[in-house]
């Protein structure tokens, strides 16, 4: 028993660490699994343990949401409809959803089997710590959330879809993107981490009731144990990137990934 609440801290600690940090939180749940002799988490899983990333995203934004909603709360049509930041946070959510939407209905074995494969993520893996290098090497941006338009927003969201490819990370292909399309550093991480407040959680619901049945299989307290490891290392996660990343970019990362890439073929 003591081992199955180890193997659900690991998980927690894997999906916390790396939802929010640029390195892909679904490579890693797979590899590190592999490398610790651990059964794949798999879908319903990760779905379940990926709710603790949403919760960690709302509690440390807790002030900007509750901000806006007193603001706007006598006047909610306006403020899901007018108000600029949610309108960007939905105008990008949309190309997660058409892209994972036809993805679930018309690939899910092709796309697990390929492209969920070890050698498809290094690969994958070398690609991002290139683009990742093109976005830390460009220009001091000037787009912020003030200053932005709804077709910044989209370019980032439509990165974002990108993002179902196991070992692309999320968090690293939308702040990439938004730094060379020229947002601030500061900017591009908030906005990445508000973005992924939805497309995190339609992922993680979605994949819970596509593998409903296996709930049942699950033992719940070492779930929800893992579930809190995973909101408590989300949070120092997402701490540690906005405070690192504004001042540091994104060298780091870019070893990282570079170094898990040859990690992860030598062990083919």
């Amino acid at each position: 028993m003591f081992l199955e609440y180890l193997k659900f801290i690991l998980y927690g600690l894997i999906q916390g660490l790396t939802e929010f940090i640029p390195v892909s939180s679904t490579a890693h749940l797979k590899v590190i699994s592999v490398f610790f002799g651990l059964d794949d988490p798999g879908h319903s899983l990760s779905a379940i343990i990926q709710l603790g990333s949403v919760l960690a995203l709302f509690y440390y934004f807790r002030n900007d949401i509750f901000k806006l909603k007193s603001q706007y709360s006598k006047k909610v049509f306006d403020y899901l409809f007018h108000q600029k930041l949610i309108m960007s946070i939905f105008i990008g959510t949309i190309p997660i959803i058409l892209v994972g939407g036809f993805i679930k209905l018309y690939g899910p074995y092709f796309f697990d089997k390929i492209f969920r494969s070890n050698l498809s993520i290094a690969l994958v893996s070398f690609f991002m710590a290139f683009f990742m290098y093109l976005a830390d090497s460009s220009k001091k941006g000037f787009i912020n959330l003030v200053n932005h338009k709804y077709a910044d927003s989209f370019l980032i969201g439509l990165a974002q879809a990108f993002a179902i490819f196991p070992g692309v990370s999320r968090s690293g292909i939308t702040i990439s993107t938004a730094l060379i399309s020229g947002w601030e550093r500061a900017d591009a991480a908030k906005f990445s981490f508000l973005l992924g407040i939805p497309a995190i959680s339609i992922a993680a619901i979605v994949e819970f009731i596509s593998s409903f049945n296996e709930f049942f299989s699950l033992n719940l307290l070492p779930l929800f144990v893992g579930l809190m490891t995973a909101f408590l290392s989300s949070l120092l996660a997402i701490d540690f990137l906005l405070k690192y990343f504004t001042s540091n970019g994104l060298k780091l990362f870019i070893v990282y990934r570079v170094v898990f890439g040859f990690l992860i073929l030598l062990n083919l």
